[in-house]
């Protein structure tokens, strides 16, 4: 006879020894792996009911308070919607690219190649299980040093997605690139990612004793 998985932890293990003549029994903890088993399962439903929420109203109030945002701060951007895969999508305020306003010169022939500047953004990136990744991407002048690789910022449910935190997530984006525009490294632990054009350098900076 072939008991079910259920039935099984309904049954009381029983490991008999011999110690001094005497028999101890044991106990299987039963009800931790009942446990185990209803966290797991709640797990499962936690990502079918935060996919479900993130298409059902989270993805149009992302969309919502990020374009308020551009209509009332003035600021050139645009909201990109990822759909290519189905339960792992994104919504991106794209803050766009721009000339840098600087150019490499040709001597021969007067003409200006300008660099180009990607102006930052901000991203709500679907995970697998349904919650979202909020993530900055930092400016970066293209051909100028290398980007750097999106600062997150935190990871949320949909539950828990609200116009409060979306602005709060707008000052993250907006304190991240003015600082970049800002740049000054003041400090001398770190380490510049900037690189004069035609030159390859690496700095290494001694900490004091």
């Amino acid at each position: 006879m072939f008991l079910s998985f259920a039935g099984k932890l309904q049954i009381v293990n029983t490991i008999s020894s011999p110690v001094n003549n005497k028999m101890i029994i044991m106990n299987t903890p039963t009800h931790q792996l009942k446990e185990k088993l209803a966290a797991y399962n709640l797990a499962l439903e936690n990502t079918l009911l935060n996919r479900k929420s993130w298409s059902g109203t989270v993805k149009e109030q992302l969309r919502t308070t990020l374009e308020g945002f551009l209509a009332e701060s003035g600021m050139k951007g645009k909201i990109i919607e990822n759909t290519d895969m189905e339960n792992l999508e994104s919504i991106t305020l794209d803050l766009g690219r721009i000339s840098s306003g600087i150019a490499q010169t040709s001597h021969t022939d007067d003409i200006k190649n300008f660099m180009i500047k990607n102006n930052g953004a901000l991203i709500y990136q679907q995970l697998f299980n349904g919650k979202i990744m909020v993530m900055v991407q930092h400016p970066h002048i293209e051909g100028y040093g290398e980007p750097k690789e999106p600062q997150f910022l935190e990871i949320i449910t949909p539950g828990e997605v609200s116009a409060s935190g979306i602005y709060e997530h707008l000052e993250n984006l907006l304190d991240i690139i003015t600082e970049w525009e800002d740049y000054d490294d003041e400090s001398p632990q770190k380490k510049t990612a900037f690189q004069p054009i035609g030159f390859q350098h690496t700095v290494t900076v001694e900490k004091p004793d």
